[in-house]
């Protein structure tokens, strides 16, 4: 469901085409919201069904004829509607420590792998989210204003302040198993 706000989102600002929210959607909130292609277009086309967006076919004579869509006062409502409502908690699933709860029945050297992974991916993870621009001119293509900017640059260090937060951890679990500190069965 918050696939749609997010589209209504960006639509609040001005039309764009499935294609151009694909590309705004990569350039602004893939770290923490991806969206492919497709679930993008079936989320535009129930979203016209619940009249929350518009489209307009804009005839183009070398290319397809481009859809773009706008949304509607329904859909603005909704939207700040949305806005407005706390959100549900979601629950914490994680594979990971599935992993690590049962990480007893393997040896140590076995059991430290698992977060020797966790390493590497938070360590990647951080790497991808250095490699996003911090520049507001960046970003004049999808908006020009600061207050805006601000808030977009936040789900970033939320992000970030994650990723460390759990690494330092990790790597303290990592050290505790090098010190001998993991008891033996």
């Amino acid at each position: 469901m918050s696939l749609e706000f997010a589209i209504l989102g960006f639509l609040n600002h001005r039309p764009y085409s499935g294609y151009d929210l694909k590309k705004v959607f990569d350039t602004s909130i893939r770290h923490f919201w991806p969206a492919d292609q497709s679930q993008i277009y079936r989320t535009l086309s129930r979203m016209n069904k619940s009249r929350w967006v518009d489209i307009e076919i804009i005839h183009q004579d070398a290319r397809p004829d481009r859809k773009e869509y706008s949304i509607t006062q329904a859909g603005r409502t909704a939207f700040i509607e949305w806005m407005k409502t706390p959100l549900p908690t979601e629950e914490n699933r994680s594979a990971d420590m599935i992993q690590v709860f049962f990480a007893s029945n393997l040896s140590d050297e076995e059991a430290v792998e698992i977060f020797k992974r966790a390493e590497q991916n938070m360590r990647f993870g951080l790497a991808q989210y250095q490699q996003i621009s911090k520049d507001p001119d960046s970003y004049t293509e999808y908006t020009k204003s600061p207050r805006e900017f601000f808030f977009w640059m936040l789900t970033l260090e939320v992000g970030i302040n994650m990723l460390e937060s759990n690494l330092r951890f990790i790597e303290s679990v990592i050290k505790r198993f090098e010190n001998g500190e993991v008891p033996q069965a």
